[in-house]
């Protein structure tokens, strides 16, 4: 599959263009949704959450329509079928954030606690059960990661984990934080690793979106029992990278 990314590409008028009806839409959208979903609290955590995704998959959609910016996965048929497990995922842009949601089972992720208090997009995150962290205290963030996200896996939910801790620009590689790897090891959920290309298209801290094809690879399964974080870690690191070596070569 032939790929075109932001790199090759000129700031010519339709990116301008595409790129500012999709933050228009985005943002306008956010404000009119956010309250209906914050009126669902008082729903089943089910209801809530379909509601919520309905939102994700429209910013998906509106990518694709005035950004012409689409995706293709590979892998889809390594999720575990019935079971919840652990995504470790690379992180390079704010797509992957909301188009998991697209084609991954009911999830949760581990995210810092500052954004649940956004008003609006925040409290609507804050309803989701994420898994909120203060990165200013590891050990309390750890401890926190660990006792919510197997609380999360126990009621049938997959956790998404960014190892890498923050976003990183196409071609750059974050060492693994041990968080979501300690998850498994401590569970003994499984883990299946993520690869992508979003921030090619959809950069960081950038009101641009490039049109394109992000490829999405989905590794096989993790299994956590009886191996150390450190190997769990090592191993999903070591196939993300080799991934992205794959999808960068397409």
């Amino acid at each position: 599959m032939t790929q075109q990314n932001s790199l090759s590409q000129k700031n010519n008028l339709r990116v301008y263009i595409g790129s500012t009806l999709f933050f228009i839409y985005t943002f306008t959208s956010l404000i009119l949704y956010s309250p209906i979903i914050l009126l669902f609290l008082v729903l089943p955590f089910s209801v809530r959450y379909k509601a919520a995704n309905l939102w994700a998959v429209s910013i998906t959609y509106a990518a694709k329509v005035f950004c012409n910016l689409d995706y293709h996965i590979e892998g889809l048929e390594n999720l575990p079928k019935n079971q919840a497990y652990i995504v470790l995922s690379k992180h390079q842009s704010a797509w992957e954030t909301l188009s998991s949601r697209v084609f991954l089972p009911m999830q949760t992720a581990v995210l810092k606690k500052s954004l649940t208090q956004i008003p609006l997009g925040g409290w609507v995150l804050a309803s989701l059960k994420p898994i909120a962290i203060d990165r200013n205290e590891p050990r309390t963030a750890l401890r926190m990661l660990i006792e919510q996200g197997t609380a999360r896996l126990k009621e049938g939910l997959v956790v998404v984990v960014f190892p890498e801790g923050t976003r990183a620009a196409p071609g750059e590689d974050k060492k693994f934080n041990i968080g979501g790897a300690m998850l498994a090891q401590k569970s003994g959920f499984p883990v299946i690793p993520l690869a992508h290309n979003a921030g090619e298209f959809w950069p960081r801290y950038s009101f641009l979106k490039y049109p394109g094809t992000i490829s999405v690879k989905i590794g096989p399964v993790i299994e956590s029992t009886g191996k150390k974080a450190k190997e769990i870690n090592a191993e999903a690191e070591a196939w993300i990278a080799q991934a992205m070596k794959e999808i960068s070569s397409t």
